[in-house]
């Protein structure tokens, strides 16, 4: 994939829908009386595993023009599959199935792609032990592929020592199908889609600090979801209306729950020019973002901010690199644990494009102000960091390729066109 300089953005774009929302939209469907009617569910390769998997475990999951229909079987309805679950590069598939199939009556085994056959999940195995589950790690290395032989659990309280959503909503899916109440406790707060999606299907979360808590056995009961635009999807636009001279872009339907809203915050840091309009904060929070070209300058991002915009970071390099200064990026080791190590493959990129980049243990130093050009980006089939390049080949000297470039569609297959709809 090419990518040339853009002279300006301008125009209007509706985001996919949200791929966390869209996966949870799926399960917890499946996982409820009656039918769930999902809308503006993400058709990315990630979501369409998740929908897979249900399909094997007996859910009848209908897709239709642009309408997912899930015939949820309640808490206690799924059948034991008759083949191996496979996830493809799902992360959060993985991780929360693993919390349901802990609880399940049956055996089931769970793989994936080679990028997920890396990916830690003892972070899920060690507190669905603790709870009496039975699931071991086939190869013997802490990763998928993974046996889950279900059992009755107990309830804990387990204090998470990462912040991390699908660990947090591992633990609490689990916590349906325990002999008391479930909590969960992390060092700091994780998006939060799972515990307001499962209240909006019927379930029983309470969340006081960093502390979520799920009392057992729920009555689900199917609903119909509207999914936000993903502000993770957002981001790549976010940062080209934002670097672009001469910019003006809206970007419609964001969600911008608070737990995810970290790149507009470090952006606000930065300089940008960002106005939220249509503001809804009734469930998942939304607006429509205009986002103008600004001059922007280096910042710090450390501590609690980094859970909110884990996914954004690689993003945040491309548009450290461009801006005035020194950004420095903390606390961010979980990078390294994703579909590449980001930290690595990110610096690695942008030192071939001219960058002035340092990799550190849990993040990275970067000196912008730099003019970057052209080079040939190996993204290690990371759809964020493809997405990422693709930005900044808008704005380099001379003509960016990325190798693999359609790994994008692990989250969102109309990136490209999307992206070449706004330049002029």
């Amino acid at each position: 994939m090419e990518i040339k300089k853009a002279k300006k953005l301008s125009g209007s774009l509706a985001i996919p829908g949200d791929k966390s929302i869209s996966h949870r939209a799926v399960m917890f469907g499946s996982l409820a009386e009656g039918t769930t009617k999902i809308t503006n569910f993400l058709e990315g390769a990630d979501c369409l595993s998740t929908i897979s998997c249900f399909r094997k475990m007996g859910i009848n999951i209908e897709n239709t023009e642009g309408e997912i229909l899930v015939h949820g079987k309640g808490l206690h309805g799924l059948c034991a599959p008759s083949e191996t679950l496979d996830v493809g590069n799902s992360g959060t598939t993985t991780r929360l199935i693993s919390g349901i199939l802990a609880g399940q009556d049956f055996v089931s085994e769970l793989t994936g792609d080679a990028s997920i056959q890396k990916r830690p999940m003892k972070r899920i195995m060690t507190p669905l032990s603790q709870m009496g589950a039975d699931i071991i790690s086939l190869n013997g290395n802490g990763c998928a592929p993974l046996k889950i032989s279900g059992k009755k659990l107990h309830a804990i309280h387990y204090n998470s020592p990462v912040a991390s959503a699908q660990v947090k909503s591992c633990v609490l899916l689990a916590g349906m199908y325990a002999d008391g109440i479930t909590r969960v406790t992390e060092p700091v707060l994780s998006r939060n889609h799972t515990e307001i999606m499962l209240n909006y299907f019927g379930a029983n979360v309470t969340a006081e600090g960093t502390t979520a808590s799920i009392k057992p056995d729920p009555s689900l009961y199917g609903r119909e979801i509207l999914v936000p635009g993903d502000i993770s999807s957002a981001a790549y636009f976010i940062a080209a209306g934002l670097l672009v001279p001469n910019s003006e872009i809206l970007l419609k339907n964001v969600g911008i729950n608070p737990t995810r809203d970290g790149i507009l915050r470090v952006c606000r840091d930065m300089g940008a020019d960002i106005t939220l309009l249509n503001e809804t904060t009734e469930g998942e929070p939304t607006a429509d973002l205009l986002i103008r070209s600004s001059a922007l300058h280096g910042t710090t991002i450390e501590g609690a901010i980094i859970p909110t915009l884990i996914d954004e970071l690689p993003m945040i390099a491309v548009m450290a690199a461009f801006a005035e200064g020194t950004t420095v990026i903390r606390d961010a080791q979980e990078l390294r644990v994703k579909e590449s190590d980001r930290i690595q493959v990110m610096t690695e990129n942008l030192r071939k494009m001219g960058a002035d980049i340092q990799e550190t243990e849990d993040g990275m130093i970067i000196h912008g102000g730099k003019a970057l050009h052209g080079a040939e980006i190996d993204p290690h089939l990371d759809h964020r960091v493809a997405m990422s390049f693709a930005v900044a080949g808008l704005l380099c000297e001379g003509t960016l390729s990325i190798k693999n470039g359609e790994c994008v569609n692990i989250s969102y297959p109309e990136f490209y066109s999307d992206l070449y709809s706004l330049a002029e």
